[in-house]
């Protein structure tokens, strides 16, 4: 998986009116934690966050103040509801070799069988434990020809060698519903209407 590095400065400012000057400033407002150690309160490039965090998991080097080289993965993203930048971010510190906890996005390829079926996302993302230096980006299903009632159960999804499912083996990830065939009833029983109205 990628690695990326930003640079972090520790930040002494908390509250509202703090944060909306450190973004004024194009900054994201965030906190470090994790392996026991007092959360640590810095600011990140908001540019540089934006791009790194494009990636799913990513593992990002920080360099805190010039002098600190700490491996984190981002754990909560806080976007404006309506611009979409960057509020807030809370990253979890991670060591080299250490398993996580992780949910990764599940991407699907091949077409279903004929007959306007539908695929629902049951999971949008399947939790499992990796290496932190080396989670996947994403899985890929193959739904190719699966007809209503099928479904694909965590169990059924191949994982990268060192990647465990953490959540129960047959929990449903994608199932294939019918497609809803309200209009045709409701056209037919127009025209019973109308028939019963002449006679």
């Amino acid at each position: 998986m990628s690695e990326v590095k930003i640079s972090a400065a520790t930040r002494d400012e908390f509250g509202k009116g703090a944060a909306r000057r450190i973004r004024r400033d194009n900054k994201v407002p965030g906190v470090l934690y994790g392996h026991g150690s007092d959360p640590r309160h810095l600011t990140f490039p908001g540019h540089e966050l934006l791009m790194a965090l494009r990636t799913p998991n990513v593992l990002i080097a920080l360099d805190i103040d010039g002098k600190s080289n700490e491996l984190a993965i981002p754990k909560s993203v806080q976007r404006d509801p309506i611009k979409g930048f960057l509020e807030h971010v809370d990253l979890l510190l991670v060591k080299r070799g250490e398993k996580v906890q992780v949910e990764i996005p599940v991407q699907t390829e091949g077409e279903l069988a004929p007959g306007g079926y539908l695929l629902e996302h049951v999971l949008s993302a399947l939790p499992v434990e990796a290496e932190a230096t080396h989670i996947p980006e994403s899985v890929t299903v193959s739904v190719e020809g699966l007809e209503a009632g099928a479904a694909i159960l965590a169990k059924d999804i191949s994982l990268p060698s060192g990647v465990t499912l953490a959540v129960e083996e047959d929990a449903v990830v994608l199932q294939v519903l019918a497609a809803q065939a309200e209009e045709a009833p409701a056209e037919g029983a127009e025209g019973e209407g109308e028939a019963g109205a002449e006679a």
